[in-house]
């Protein structure tokens, strides 16, 4: 074979004992050798074997100056956790498609230390170790691996994760809050929760609906875990939940208006980006429906405040008691120096049956009322109430009026209790605490005396 025949490319499917003897015997014969191995290092069977020879001989000790060599041979390129999807061509002239997987650890940067390992929170089976040991999710095939470089296990995203509606990286906090990490875990919350606390409160956690756990017993309770982090953090770590001031990029400012949680949302990420930013609100207090619209049983006004509180020391500008539309218009912020205007002024207005009688005077909206009792206390309710929905605002506007003093609370609605949009524990709570439903009914008229 001439030199110029020898100075072709090889590749060597399989990092076993074999595909590395194999490689170090061409690179030594003058060729130029890529060793593919679909597992995250090479060494094949041989690396699981360990003293089980006859001979007593420990394989390790026969393969590891095999993987140094094929490691710092200058002929040899080794392409590990790669695999082989496509060969065309002809004896001599061979093209190869190869499908390199990811490993979320730099192969440049990564030095084979493991204190990334150390500190994983989250436990695996071992596959190298036949599931007889665990392994964390950060991790490296074996102590003597080539290379000699770490990788993240990421399977497909679970299904809790794509239920929710903020993506979430659930399984990320609930690993940290188990191992009592629960800064950290918070942290993993912030990033795509602005107001964690008030989540942990009042989410309808579609993610636990989803949880593979409950094939088992029951559902983790996922949203739960997240208020309890949250409130643990608020107790022991105050100054490292409010938000650091962060650096004005850009010379555009952005007037937002609404302060309710799709304002204060779009405020904190334009500021993190480097906007200034500044909110309007015509209450006196932040935080649009959260505040208005849902009563203390359920979030406690100073949980939402010291959550408002910590966004707000990004170094957001909140200007309360400013109505928008009256007295201040939108092009009057243009003018003024905002760049852009974010509108999330939010729905508080109740729907409309459209009969006759509902303009009456003991007749009010179910946001009305909610908004009334949270801003002002409402009155104290000596007779019947009926309630006309089937919702979740409707099922809060009963257990209300039940907590203001009604001797009886009636919630009519057309849907069977099936059917009702309201979700099934918020009626079971509500009917706990005496509100009576009349199902498939529907008003026609309402009558005064």
């Amino acid at each position: 074979m001439s030199a110029a025949e020898r100075n072709g490319a090889v590749l060597v499917a399989g990092g076993g004992i074999n595909g590395i003897q194999a490689s170090l015997d061409l690179a030594e014969a003058g060729f130029k050798v890529y060793l593919l191995e679909k597992s995250p290092a090479i060494g094949g069977r041989m690396a699981q074997l360990d003293k089980t020879f006859p001979t007593n001989d420990c394989s390790m000790c026969v393969i590891s100056p095999k993987l140094v060599e094929c490691g710092r041979h200058l002929n040899i390129e080794i392409l590990s956790y790669s695999e082989l999807i496509g060969l065309s061509g002809e004896p001599g002239n061979f093209k190869a498609k190869i499908l390199r997987k990811k490993r979320y650890v730099s192969e440049e940067k990564c030095t084979g230390c493991g204190e990334c390992a150390s500190v994983c929170p989250v436990s695996l089976p071992s596959q190298f170790d036949q599931n007889l040991g665990e392994r964390k999710a950060v991790y490296k095939l074996y102590p003597q691996a080539t290379p000699n470089v770490f990788l993240v296990d990421k399977n497909i995203r679970p299904p809790c994760n794509l239920e929710c509606p903020a993506g979430t990286n659930i399984q990320g906090y609930l690993a940290l809050a188990s191992k009592g990490k629960f800064l950290e875990a918070y942290n993993v919350i912030r990033r795509t929760i602005t107001l964690p606390a008030v989540c942990g409160r009042v989410c309808y956690h579609p993610c636990e609906d989803k949880c593979n756990r409950g094939e088992v017993d029951e559902a983790v309770g996922i949203n739960n875990v997240k208020r309890f982090v949250s409130d643990r953090v608020y107790r022991d770590f105050p100054d490292k939940a409010v938000a650091a001031e962060a650096e004005i990029k850009y010379a555009e400012k952005v007037a937002v208006i609404g302060a309710g949680p799709a304002g204060l949302t779009a405020a904190y990420d334009l500021r993190t980006l480097g906007y200034g930013v500044t909110i309007f609100e015509k209450m006196d207090k932040p935080g649009g429906m959260l505040y208005a619209g849902i009563l203390d049983y359920r979030l406690p006004k100073k949980i939402l405040q010291l959550e408002i509180d910590n966004l707000l020391g990004s170094g957001i500008e909140l200007r309360t008691g400013v109505n928008v539309g009256a007295g201040t218009t939108i092009s009057g912020l243009l003018e003024s120096g905002y760049s852009s205007v974010c509108i999330s002024t939010g729905a508080q207005k109740s729907r409309r049956l459209n009969i006759k009688g509902e303009d009456l005077p003991q007749v009010t909206g179910g946001i009305e009322f909610l908004k009334d009792v949270n801003i002002k206390g409402g009155a104290r309710l000596n007779g019947r109430v009926l309630v006309i929905g089937g919702g979740n605002v409707a099922v809060d506007v009963a257990r209300t009026a039940l907590r203001l003093g009604a001797p009886e609370v009636t919630l009519a609605c057309l849907e069977k209790e099936h059917e009702m949009p309201s979700f099934e524990w918020e009626r079971e709570a509500a009917a706990e605490e005496g509100v009576r439903f009349m199902n498939s009914f529907g008003p026609l008229e309402i009558k005064g005396r």
